[in-house]
């Protein structure tokens, strides 16, 4: 059998995909789901809908294909949905990775800091899954024994199955504040700390294995899901960045870059956050130093939703080019807080620069140019830390569409940015651990020969505009303080 089907189940909506080994190209569906936003900061998902959404789309490509071999998952990363396993229902909405409701009880756990970067290579943050979780726990979620509390994945494979596996993956247990990334398993002291029943927590796999099997109506019957990770690791995977030293970035509704670091998990790192970039259960993960960016993507969509200032993501790119610099105008988009490096939840959305000659032009190009400079300020404070240099980067998600800002890109890191042909590197990583469980791909290079490249992109002059970059982030700091 040579398809494998990938559920990507995003942020704004799922995407399943099936992948062929013998190259030939995808067949995908999409459906999108609502966000909630019940007050600033905010944010949240019906897990039902995004469970509806995923069985939308997965009818639609099975009706589609033949051959099935195995299914692999990609999720959102953080996002919390506690639910009871013995009616199957949500007990409250979702909290999303971006929501910020959490982040005073991280400043009352200053003094567990140490304790949370050396178990779990984490930072005291509310874009984390753990204390997303203790809210829930302390706002009406009963610690009973049917309680689950999981992230996207483990709450799609539960009912993918039928209820018969309560389990996730290494990568997306990494992203809870709750695992020990030394150990490879849930940290009694990091759920004491945070007050996480370790009952309700799901079994850790590695990500490349066997998950369970469909048992749902309307699905066919058996069909075993073989890979899961988290969509960035995902995409680590799926960009084939195999070695130490290869690196990717996502520029989706956050940016996330990742950098392979091998089989040695590191001691922490100022700014950056250390991650299971994957385990294939031969009993050697791999690791990745991360820098999340929270809001890349979302800033279109809120010039597009909150502004009007566009009326489709697919005119951010002609009309930022119409213009050729962005008139002294600087936008640092802390919707959410700022991640990597500055990991500030009080950080709040700034625009500076603006004269009585600004244009709605000039603003779009500053939202573009925040993807390049948070980009930026990530992968310095990496490469300074760590000590690897980055050779190239490879790049993917919807923004890496725009040639401008991948060329703008290479000249502000002063390496080769590559795109890659297939830029749904999520759903390709996904089906690859999938796949390679099962004997789709046999091997790492097997699946790194199916990468292909579509543009590269020389480092230039740099803009020289980074300072003032760096000016307007300072003001967006600790701004929603008391």
């Amino acid at each position: 059998m040579t398809t494998v089907l990938a559920i990507d189940a995003g942020t704004t909506g799922v995407r399943t995909r099936a992948v062929f080994a013998d190259g030939r190209p995808s067949i995908s569906s999409y459906r999108e789901f609502p966000q909630y936003f019940p007050q600033p900061g905010w944010v949240e998902h019906d897990a039902e809908e995004i469970w509806s959404a995923v069985l939308e789309t997965l009818r639609d490509v099975i009706s589609r294909v033949t051959d099935i071999a195995a299914i692999g998952i990609t999720n959102q990363r953080e996002t919390v949905v506690a639910w009871n396993t013995s009616t199957g229902r949500a007990y409250a909405k979702a909290i999303v990775w971006q929501d910020r409701r959490t982040a005073s009880m991280c400043e009352s756990l200053a003094s567990s800091l140490p304790l949370v970067r050396k178990t779990t290579g984490l930072v005291l943050d509310p874009y984390f899954s753990g204390t997303k979780a203790a809210w829930l726990l302390q706002h009406g979620v009963p610690d009973t024994a049917d309680l689950a509390i999981g992230t996207i994945d483990s709450w799609l494979i539960w009912k993918l199955t039928g209820g018969a596996s309560f389990v996730t993956d290494s990568t997306n247990a990494s992203r809870t504040m709750l695992f020990d990334i030394n150990t490879m398993s849930w940290s009694s002291e990091m759920c004491t700390l945070l007050g996480v029943p370790m009952h309700a927590l799901a079994q850790v796999l590695p990500s490349s294995g066997h998950f369970g099997s469909t048992s749902v109506e309307g699905l066919p019957t058996g069909i075993a899901i073989t890979g899961v990770a988290g969509d960035q690791q995902a995409a680590l995977f799926g960009q084939a960045c195999f070695d130490i030293g290869m690196a990717k970035n996502t520029y989706g509704t956050g940016s996330f870059v990742l950098l392979n670091i091998g089989s040695k998990c590191p001691p922490p790192t100022d700014g950056m956050l250390t991650t299971v970039a994957w385990d294939l259960g031969d009993g050697s993960p791999t690791y990745a130093l991360e820098g999340s960016i929270f809001v890349t993507g979302a800033a279109v969509q809120w010039l597009r939703d909150g502004l009007g200032i566009i009326e489709t993501s697919a005119e951010i790119g002609p009309l930022a080019q119409s213009v050729t610099d962005t008139g002294g105008v600087y936008v640092v988009p802390a919707f959410t807080g700022l991640g990597s490096p500055w990991w500030d939840p009080h950080a709040r959305g700034t625009i500076v620069g603006i004269t009585r000659g600004t244009t709605r032009a000039h603003i779009a190009r500053a939202v573009v140019e925040s993807m390049v400079f948070q980009t930026r300020d990530a992968i310095d404070a990496m490469t300074q830390a760590s000590g690897v240099p980055l050779a190239e980067l490879r790049v993917d998600g919807g923004a890496c569409v725009m040639d401008f800002m991948l060329q703008h890109q290479a000249n502000e890191l002063a390496v080769p940015v590559l795109r890659p042909i297939d830029t749904e590197s999520t759903a390709l990583g996904a089906a690859f651990l999938a796949g390679l469980a099962v004997g789709v791909w046999p091997s790492l290079e097997s699946i790194g020969q199916t990468w292909r490249l579509d543009a590269r992109f020389e480092p230039g002059a740099m803009s020289g505009n980074y300072a003032q970059w760096t000016r307007a982030v300072q003001r967006s700091l600790r701004w929603d303080t008391d």
